[in-house]
């Protein structure tokens, strides 16, 4: 193994850039955040005092219990998708075959349902498909040293390409038919909450979310394991040198990437009972969003978690002022979530790559 890439870090990086970069970086995600809080509060105030403007009209939007029921199941795919791709890239494998994962995994989930009338073994099925895909990509990139990623594109590619034909073999059309979805898991009395009620009758898709964020922020925190992920992708000679396998570490995170995308897709699906493999797919992009979740949310399970709500709540807002007519055209609102994600990536400042993501690595044994 050569030591060009860390010898190339340290000319091109002065003592002091890494602390400055990440001040940086979190100092424009303080005043985005502060500054979105103040817009939404001043604009609740506003309409508030002008019920009939279109702040009103806004204000009324963001507070609907359906627009934050709408914004969790809308956040599912790509929050499932971001904490996978957390696992990867911080093991040092960049993983943009997101998008894939969950293109095969929805596909993957209808079938399997279909075929066994189950909806929770379609869904094993879905994760199983795209942790299978998520292994050959693995031993692509970590076993035979392929570029990332090229990798990664080519998982999307063969998934968008895949899925939608197999559902022209199997069902003579790009949309499979439906299948039962999983009823809502009901609180009682919590339930009828105006607002915060949404958040105590939801799919169990929603919940297994929460969960899964907390594990992943669990795993990096408190487990060795957390930190052998870690080790990999800022230092994996010094974890090779520690006596822990950099390629079984990062072929378990990978693997792991493609369990919680497959978890994303399959819930995609399964909660609307169908998949549509028209043009992009009922998939639309959302594993690319997921990637600029984690990116804005600093690879943190958790900030990449209130990254995607804050797509997915524009996105529910947007449906909403559609169905408002408040006069703009509807072409203009569809767009606005996909504006504030470049917005966003134009001021979230610098987000530091862990140091050995994307490099191949061997073992000095």
């Amino acid at each position: 193994m050569s030591d060009a890439p860390a010898d190339r870090a340290d000319a091109d990086t002065a003592p002091g850039d890494d602390d400055a970069g990440f001040l940086e970086g979190y100092t424009t995600r303080a005043l985005v955040g502060g500054v979105t809080v103040a817009a939404v509060v001043a604009l609740l105030l506003a309409g508030l005092l002008f019920p009939d403007s279109l702040a009103g009209t806004l204000a009324d939007a963001l507070t609907s219990r359906n627009t934050l029921a709408a914004a969790l199941r809308l956040s599912v795919p790509i929050a499932f998708a971001a904490l996978g791709g957390i696992f990867a890239e911080k093991s040092g494998v960049i993983n943009i075959g997101l998008e894939g994962l969950l293109i095969i995994s929805a596909f993957s989930a209808i079938y399997v349902a279909d075929v066994t009338g189950g909806v929770w073994i379609g869904f094993a099925g879905g994760v199983a498909a795209s942790t299978l895909l998520a292994a050959l990509f693995a031993v692509v990139t970590i076993g035979f040293r392929a570029d990332q990623i090229i990798a990664g594109l080519a998982v999307w590619l063969i998934a968008l390409g895949l899925a939608p034909f197999a559902s022209q073999v199997i069902y003579g059309s790009p949309n499979t038919p439906t299948v039962a979805t999983s009823p809502s898991i009901n609180v009682p009395v919590l339930a009828d909450l105006p607002f915060f009620g949404a958040l105590f009758s939801a799919s169990p898709s929603v919940y297994l979310l929460f969960a899964a964020v907390f594990g992943s922020w669990y795993v990096f925190e408190r487990t060795a394991f957390g930190r052998w992920i870690r080790a990999s992708g800022e230092n994996p000679k010094a974890l090779d040198t520690a006596g822990v396998s950099v390629t079984r570490v990062r072929y378990a995170a990978v693997l792991i990437s493609g369990v919680l995308a497959g978890m994303g897709g399959a819930a995609l699906s399964l909660d609307l009972g169908q998949f549509t493999g028209n043009g992009p797919t009922m998939v639309n992009g959302k594993g690319f969003i997921a990637i600029v979740a984690y990116l804005f949310g600093n690879y943190n399970p958790v900030g990449a978690f209130l990254s995607t709500m804050l797509f997915a709540g524009l996105d529910a807002v947007q449906t909403v002022l559609q169905l408002q007519g408040i006069g703009i055209p509807r072409q203009l609102i569809r767009i606005t979530p996909f504006v504030v994600v470049i917005i966003v990536l134009a001021l979230v400042g610098r987000t530091r790559l862990p140091e050995a993501a994307g490099e191949h690595y061997e073992t000095e044994e």
